[in-house]
């Protein structure tokens, strides 16, 4: 077992434990202390993201429906994609504003130490507040978004079910995962910039690599096994399920997820807390 030894970090107002791997806060208790700071990190990332702009939160509902109107043009209009005897604009809706969700809170996220260089090297507090934060105030415009989904329902005449309910543990599950993504990934894009000009064309790549204008059924069955390896494929299809179709989730699909994100948010948060203190010297 690794020595531990305590000491005072020098701008810093908690103590912590150094080891050979690296830096770890002295308990959970250290995050709680710090709550309103993360507070206020998400207006603060909430108040920048529409500062100046004419729109403001509309644009949290005109990205996904906007994508939602081109998906219906283009692949149930003129390509036929099937929609699984559902309506093509709900079809694809209801995965595109989880989508945008996700994609918002690691186009945010992973640059936020980059970001916030200036108050890394002033004051020590726990430094995964920067992507959690981000992801925070992506929930944000997922709860605006989800305003119009409830009237493309109504609209559309769609059931509401019981299984409703499923959308709370399916979002934990999500909100988990990019979690893991973004304590990987923002403290690596603090030592190679290259990850944040990699990002969008992994996250556009990331899009069609999982069924969202497209159903799952699509996929030939000789892939699906590999293809069920993104997580976001079992997430997907069980918001799709609970919401449009109103059905219980796949119990494989979400397991598969679940697993999926757990293991990348103990990864995730391992490695970023080994590196955390060496971030100031780098952002």
């Amino acid at each position: 077992m690794d020595e531990l030894k305590q000491e005072k970090t020098a701008s810093a107002p908690v103590t912590v434990y150094r080891s050979s791997s690296g830096w770890i806060p002295v308990s959970l208790r250290e995050l709680w202390n710090y709550r309103e700071l993360l507070w206020v990190l998400t207006l603060r990332g909430l108040q920048i993201r529409y500062k100046q702009s004419i729109l403001g939160i509309a644009w949290a509902v005109l990205q996904p429906l906007a994508l939602m109107l081109m998906f219906t043009l283009v692949f149930s209009a003129l390509l036929k994609v099937p929609s699984e005897g559902v309506p093509y604009p709900i079809f694809s809706y209801s995965a595109l504003m989880f989508w945008t969700f996700f994609s918002n809170s690691l186009n945010s996220a992973i640059p936020s130490l980059e970001g916030n260089a200036a108050l890394i090297k002033k004051i020590y507090f726990p430094r995964e507040f920067f992507p959690i934060s981000s992801i925070l105030s992506a929930v944000f415009d997922l709860l605006i978004a989800a305003v119009i989904f409830l009237g493309m329902m109504f609209y559309y005449h769609v059931d509401f079910t019981v299984n409703i309910l499923y959308v709370i543990p399916v979002l934990i599950i999500q909100t988990v995962f990019t979690m893991g993504i973004c304590f990987i990934f923002s403290a690596m894009n603090a030592y190679y910039r290259d990850v944040k000009y990699a990002l969008p064309l992994v996250i556009q790549l990331w899009l069609y690599a999982t069924p969202i204008i497209y159903p799952l059924s699509l996929v030939p069955e000789r892939f699906r096994t590999y293809y069920m390896l993104n997580p976001m494929t079992g997430i997907i299809e069980s918001y799709r399920n609970v919401l449009v179709k109103g059905i219980a989730p796949d119990g494989f699909y979400m397991g598969v997820a679940a697993a999926g994100a757990v293991l990348l948010f103990v990864l995730g948060y391992w490695y970023f807390k080994r590196i955390e203190m060496t971030l100031a010297d780098v952002v």
